[in-house]
Protein backbone atom coordinates (compact mmCIF):
# COMPACT_ATOMS: atom_id res chain seq x y z
CA UNK A 1 0.00 0.00 0.00
CA UNK A 2 2.98 2.36 0.94
CA UNK A 3 4.26 1.94 -3.13
CA UNK A 4 0.52 2.43 -4.07
CA UNK A 5 0.69 5.98 -2.22
CA UNK A 6 3.65 7.06 -4.03
CA UNK A 7 2.93 6.13 -7.17
CA UNK A 8 -0.59 8.12 -6.35
CA UNK A 9 0.76 10.82 -5.30
CA UNK A 10 3.47 11.04 -8.17
CA UNK A 11 0.86 11.18 -10.68
CA UNK A 12 -1.14 13.57 -9.03
CA UNK A 13 1.65 15.70 -9.02
CA UNK A 14 2.28 14.83 -13.19
CA UNK A 15 -1.28 16.57 -14.11
CA UNK A 16 0.08 18.94 -16.24
CA UNK A 17 -2.04 21.93 -15.12
CA UNK A 18 -0.31 24.58 -16.71
CA UNK A 19 0.35 23.09 -19.96
CA UNK A 20 -3.56 21.70 -20.56
CA UNK A 21 -4.33 25.28 -20.10
CA UNK A 22 -2.15 26.98 -22.76
CA UNK A 23 -3.06 24.31 -25.16
CA UNK A 24 -6.67 24.84 -24.99
CA UNK A 25 -6.75 28.50 -24.01
CA UNK A 26 -4.32 29.53 -26.58
CA UNK A 27 -2.49 26.76 -28.40
CA UNK A 28 0.22 27.01 -27.55
CA UNK A 29 3.19 24.47 -25.49
CA UNK A 30 4.48 26.55 -22.49
CA UNK A 31 7.35 24.05 -22.44
CA UNK A 32 8.69 26.24 -25.56
CA UNK A 33 7.81 29.87 -24.65
CA UNK A 34 8.89 32.24 -22.02
CA UNK A 35 10.84 30.61 -19.07
CA UNK A 36 9.63 27.10 -20.36
CA UNK A 37 8.11 26.22 -17.21
CA UNK A 38 4.47 24.96 -16.92
CA UNK A 39 3.98 26.86 -13.72
CA UNK A 40 1.47 29.68 -12.73
CA UNK A 41 4.19 32.35 -13.53
CA UNK A 42 4.67 31.28 -17.26
CA UNK A 43 0.88 30.80 -17.71
CA UNK A 44 0.19 34.69 -16.03
CA UNK A 45 2.77 35.96 -18.83
CA UNK A 46 1.43 34.07 -21.77
CA UNK A 47 -2.07 33.06 -21.24
CA UNK A 48 -4.00 35.22 -18.54
CA UNK A 49 -3.99 36.86 -15.11
CA UNK A 50 -7.43 34.07 -14.10
CA UNK A 51 -5.90 31.02 -15.78
CA UNK A 52 -2.68 31.29 -13.78
CA UNK A 53 -4.63 32.01 -10.53
CA UNK A 54 -6.67 28.52 -11.73
CA UNK A 55 -3.54 26.69 -11.93
CA UNK A 56 -1.89 27.79 -9.07
CA UNK A 57 -4.71 26.73 -6.76
CA UNK A 58 -4.55 23.42 -8.65
CA UNK A 59 -0.89 23.02 -8.39
CA UNK A 60 -1.16 23.80 -4.33
CA UNK A 61 -3.87 21.03 -4.32
CA UNK A 62 -1.83 18.23 -5.79
CA UNK A 63 1.12 19.03 -2.63
CA UNK A 64 -1.65 19.62 -0.16
CA UNK A 65 -3.77 15.96 -1.24
CA UNK A 66 -1.04 13.90 -1.65
CA UNK A 67 -0.26 14.65 1.81
CA UNK A 68 -4.06 14.63 3.18
CA UNK A 69 -4.59 11.08 1.48
CA UNK A 70 -1.26 9.56 3.40
CA UNK A 71 -2.43 11.00 6.36
CA UNK A 72 -5.85 9.39 6.30
CA UNK A 73 -4.73 6.17 4.90
CA UNK A 74 -1.94 6.44 8.04
CA UNK A 75 -4.81 6.95 10.57
CA UNK A 76 -6.45 4.42 9.57
CA UNK A 77 -3.34 1.97 9.78
CA UNK A 78 -3.71 0.94 6.11
CA UNK A 79 -0.28 2.09 5.51
CA UNK A 80 2.86 1.97 7.88
CA UNK A 81 3.82 5.94 8.41
CA UNK A 82 6.31 5.88 11.07
CA UNK A 83 6.91 9.24 12.52
CA UNK A 84 5.37 10.79 9.23
CA UNK A 85 7.71 9.75 6.64
CA UNK A 86 4.96 8.32 4.75
CA UNK A 87 3.33 12.02 4.52
CA UNK A 88 6.68 13.36 3.61
CA UNK A 89 6.95 10.86 0.56
CA UNK A 90 4.05 11.26 -0.94
CA UNK A 91 4.17 14.95 -0.68
CA UNK A 92 7.73 14.87 -2.24
CA UNK A 93 6.30 12.35 -4.97
CA UNK A 94 4.19 14.97 -5.69
CA UNK A 95 6.65 17.44 -6.36
CA UNK A 96 8.75 15.18 -8.07
CA UNK A 97 5.31 14.50 -10.26
CA UNK A 98 4.89 18.30 -10.82
CA UNK A 99 8.71 19.07 -11.86
CA UNK A 100 9.50 15.72 -13.91
CA UNK A 101 5.68 15.00 -15.36
CA UNK A 102 5.46 11.27 -16.73
CA UNK A 103 3.08 12.99 -19.56
CA UNK A 104 5.55 15.84 -21.24
CA UNK A 105 8.79 14.01 -20.95
CA UNK A 106 10.09 15.04 -17.67
CA UNK A 107 9.79 18.61 -18.05
CA UNK A 108 7.10 20.82 -15.84
CA UNK A 109 6.65 23.37 -13.45
CA UNK A 110 9.87 24.25 -10.44
CA UNK A 111 7.61 23.09 -7.96
CA UNK A 112 6.90 26.34 -5.42
CA UNK A 113 3.12 25.97 -5.59
CA UNK A 114 3.12 22.16 -4.60
CA UNK A 115 5.61 22.59 -2.33
CA UNK A 116 3.33 25.44 -0.84
CA UNK A 117 0.80 22.46 -0.82
CA UNK A 118 2.27 19.93 0.54
CA UNK A 119 3.65 22.48 3.78
CA UNK A 120 -0.18 23.60 4.14
CA UNK A 121 -0.85 19.72 4.47
CA UNK A 122 2.42 18.91 7.03
CA UNK A 123 2.05 22.26 9.10
CA UNK A 124 -0.50 24.85 7.70
CA UNK A 125 1.43 27.40 10.00
CA UNK A 126 4.49 26.74 8.10
CA UNK A 127 3.11 27.08 4.88
CA UNK A 128 1.06 29.97 5.71
CA UNK A 129 4.68 31.55 6.73
CA UNK A 130 6.44 30.71 4.00
CA UNK A 131 3.57 31.73 1.51
CA UNK A 132 3.38 35.09 3.59
CA UNK A 133 7.46 35.55 3.07
CA UNK A 134 6.58 34.88 -0.75
CA UNK A 135 3.60 37.78 -1.20
CA UNK A 136 5.94 40.05 0.88
CA UNK A 137 8.93 39.91 -1.11
CA UNK A 138 6.75 40.06 -4.32
CA UNK A 139 4.63 43.18 -3.30
CA UNK A 140 8.53 44.94 -2.44
CA UNK A 141 10.91 43.56 -5.82
CA UNK A 142 7.97 42.85 -8.15
CA UNK A 143 10.43 39.59 -8.94
CA UNK A 144 8.08 35.92 -8.35
CA UNK A 145 11.87 34.21 -8.82
CA UNK A 146 13.54 36.30 -6.02
CA UNK A 147 10.12 35.68 -3.99
CA UNK A 148 10.10 32.02 -4.26
CA UNK A 149 13.74 31.83 -3.44
CA UNK A 150 13.46 33.82 -0.34
CA UNK A 151 10.38 31.49 0.85
CA UNK A 152 12.38 28.24 0.04
CA UNK A 153 15.25 29.90 2.10
CA UNK A 154 13.22 30.52 5.43
CA UNK A 155 11.15 27.21 4.91
CA UNK A 156 13.67 24.78 6.78
CA UNK A 157 14.01 27.92 9.54
CA UNK A 158 10.20 27.56 10.01
CA UNK A 159 10.18 24.52 9.98
CA UNK A 160 12.77 23.69 12.78
CA UNK A 161 10.90 26.10 14.95
CA UNK A 162 7.94 24.33 14.25
CA UNK A 163 8.79 20.75 15.02
CA UNK A 164 11.74 21.57 17.37
CA UNK A 165 15.03 19.56 16.66
CA UNK A 166 16.75 18.74 13.29
CA UNK A 167 15.91 15.13 13.13
CA UNK A 168 12.21 15.38 12.39
CA UNK A 169 11.45 13.90 8.88
CA UNK A 170 9.16 17.26 8.48
CA UNK A 171 12.12 19.36 8.85
CA UNK A 172 14.62 16.81 6.54
CA UNK A 173 12.02 17.86 3.56
CA UNK A 174 11.60 21.31 4.23
CA UNK A 175 15.49 21.31 3.64
CA UNK A 176 15.07 19.19 0.63
CA UNK A 177 12.64 21.04 -0.88
CA UNK A 178 14.21 24.00 -0.27
CA UNK A 179 17.52 23.31 -2.28
CA UNK A 180 15.19 21.93 -4.92
CA UNK A 181 13.26 25.12 -5.35
CA UNK A 182 17.18 26.91 -5.15
CA UNK A 183 18.33 24.74 -7.51
CA UNK A 184 15.20 24.80 -10.23
CA UNK A 185 15.79 28.85 -9.89
CA UNK A 186 19.18 28.73 -10.83
CA UNK A 187 18.78 30.62 -14.24
CA UNK A 188 16.35 32.89 -12.23
CA UNK A 189 19.20 33.39 -9.97
CA UNK A 190 21.84 34.70 -12.95
CA UNK A 191 19.33 36.75 -14.56
CA UNK A 192 18.87 38.27 -10.99
CA UNK A 193 22.35 39.11 -10.44
CA UNK A 194 22.86 40.46 -13.77
CA UNK A 195 19.66 42.41 -14.13
CA UNK A 196 18.13 40.41 -16.43
CA UNK A 197 15.20 39.16 -14.65
CA UNK A 198 11.63 40.39 -15.37
CA UNK A 199 9.62 41.19 -12.97
CA UNK A 200 5.90 39.96 -12.42
CA UNK A 201 4.60 42.47 -14.82
CA UNK A 202 6.88 41.94 -17.69
CA UNK A 203 7.32 39.24 -20.15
Amino acid sequence: MNILIIFISYLLGSLPTGFLIGKYLKNIDLRNIGSGSTGATNVLRNVGKWPALFVFIVDVGKGLIAVIIAKEFANQDLIDSNQGYMEVLAGISAISGHIWPIWLKGKGGKAVATGLGMFLALSWKVGLASFGIFLLVLAKSKFVSLSSISAAILLPIFMFFYVGNFTNPYFYISLIVALLVIWKHRTNINRLLNGKESKINQN
